[in-house]
């Protein structure tokens, strides 16, 4: 497939470019895409590429020896939908909405800790039936070419989280007076560890792949969202996520982890911490977005971006520029300092925002989007997006106010469509090979 997608640069370079760097809005590609090369570009989406895992190069990501830059979502709750026959198809909806609008990455849940249809009850004690949901999601993805990010377990108390660990701890005898004892406690430690490996190990009961195996899965996360603000140094966190990563890759050399963080700068980058970070008070929760990806066995970066949380709930043009402020420190940090791909794992807008309109929430996307594609037709580090969060009709009354339902909203589908479209394209136009000889910055410069 490679040969029939080798670009022919003198074609390359001859594309008009329309007003300098701001690319089309047309929807169908074909109205400004060059003849041969859009063919060429619809003959590769025709051929069944060989299902392999992601791998990462440097600062990009590859499949198939080609750069790999993604569009994606969350949808949090897909393995408790699919333990219950009667939400299941809302799996399937949600799997075949995205992947109607190009979306190739789904960041979802691998945890429900002692709660309502649990998928660990207890210490190392599972629900079969909750397993076997997430067995289904794992396998409908695959069927719509969707890879899965896998969370491990919540910062939060929603669905468990480390306070359930904390629980079960002193239910056990411990003596436990923190939440944040769970990245300290050697008992907890272990508990999460038969977890990690008990989801690493496990074979899939519909397609008899081992998780660790199935390159349906793009990536392993440590923890939503972790943070330690019992120790503002982040020594604490800094030697769980060493002992994690080493674990994850012990298990799994093969597939790709990363922390979960929200991206806040720390201690060892204290002029970061002070002009990028959105206020005081995350620069004392024990992450540090620089030396949290330092350690060894995390392949890639992630970051959170909610100016509505942690600015102000009342919408504003300051929301716009701390987006444009926030990702690009990121990436550039990625790229320059820490040398890898940095993925914005969460984004988005809630409509329970003061002075709320679907006008703002399409600028904010435009913002992300417009950022992520200018770095990939660089061959930056931005990699991906993962909006937060993609639902289908009649689930509402799970949304949180950030739910994006696409037959609700054209407008988003629109904007949805398109920077997939785009981003396949870039990742569609040259090998891995002719990326390192400069040819793909501007190629595909010339091209969008």
């Amino acid at each position: 497939m490679l040969s029939l997608c080798k670009p022919d640069m003198n074609l390359m370079h001859t594309v008009e470019r329309k007003n300098g760097k701001t690319l089309p809005q047309e929807r169908d590609l074909s109205s400004w895409f060059p003849t041969r090369l859009f063919n060429c570009f619809s003959m590769c989406r025709m051929e069944e590429e060989p299902w392999v895992i992601v791998e990462k190069k440097e600062s990009q990501f590859v499949v198939n020896n080609s750069p790999f830059y993604f569009n994606g979502f969350n949808t949090y709750w897909l393995m408790l939908f699919a333990a219950d026959q009667s939400t299941r198809a809302k799996v399937n909806e949600v799997f075949q909405q995205a992947a109607s609008v190009g979306l190739a990455v789904c960041r979802t849940w691998a945890f429900n800790d002692g709660q309502w249809r649990a998928l660990q009850k207890s210490p190392s004690v599972y629900g079969e039936e909750v397993f076997e949901g997430l067995d289904f999601v794992v396998s409908e993805a695959k069927k719509y070419k969707i890879r899965l990010i896998l969370s491990l377990v919540n910062n939060w108390n929603d669905y468990g989280g480390k306070a359930q660990y904390v629980k079960w701890g002193n239910a056990a005898g411990l003596n436990l007076i923190s939440d944040d004892d769970f990245f300290s406690d050697s008992t907890l430690r272990t508990y999460y560890k038969n977890h990690v490996n008990m989801v690493l190990a496990r074979v899939n009961t519909l397609t008899n792949v081992t998780y660790k195996d199935d390159p349906t899965i793009f990536a392993w996360e440590l923890m939503n969202e972790p943070s330690c603000p019992s120790d503002p140094s982040g020594d604490t966190l800094q030697a769980w996520i060493q002992e994690m990563a080493g674990y994850f890759k012990s298990i799994d050399p093969k597939h790709l982890v990363e922390v979960g963080l929200e991206g806040f700068y720390g201690p060892s980058t204290p002029d970061r911490a002070q002009t990028t970070n959105p206020n005081a008070y995350v620069t004392q929760v024990g992450t540090d977005f620089i030396r949290n990806h330092q350690v060894l066995g995390v392949d890639f970066a992630s970051v959170h971006a909610y100016a509505d949380s942690w600015l102000s709930s009342t919408i504003s043009e300051a929301h716009i520029q701390f987006f444009e402020s926030w990702m690009q420190a990121h990436i550039d940090d990625a790229e320059k300092t820490l040398g890898m791909p940095v993925v914005f794992a969460e984004f988005g807008v809630s409509s329970k925002d003061n002075g709320f309109n679907s006008s703002f929430r399409d600028t904010i996307y435009n913002t992300v989007y417009k950022i992520l594609l200018d770095s990939a037709i660089h061959g930056g580090s931005g990699s991906g997006g993962l909006l937060w969060q993609l639902f289908p009709l009649g689930t509402d009354y799970m949304d949180d106010g950030y739910a994006v339902v696409l037959s609700k909203s054209p407008d988003m589908l629109d904007i949805l469509s398109l920077q997939s479209k785009r981003l396949k394209i870039i990742g569609s136009v040259c090998s891995w090979h002719c990326r390192w000889n400069c040819q793909k910055k501007h190629a595909s410069e010339n091209i969008l």
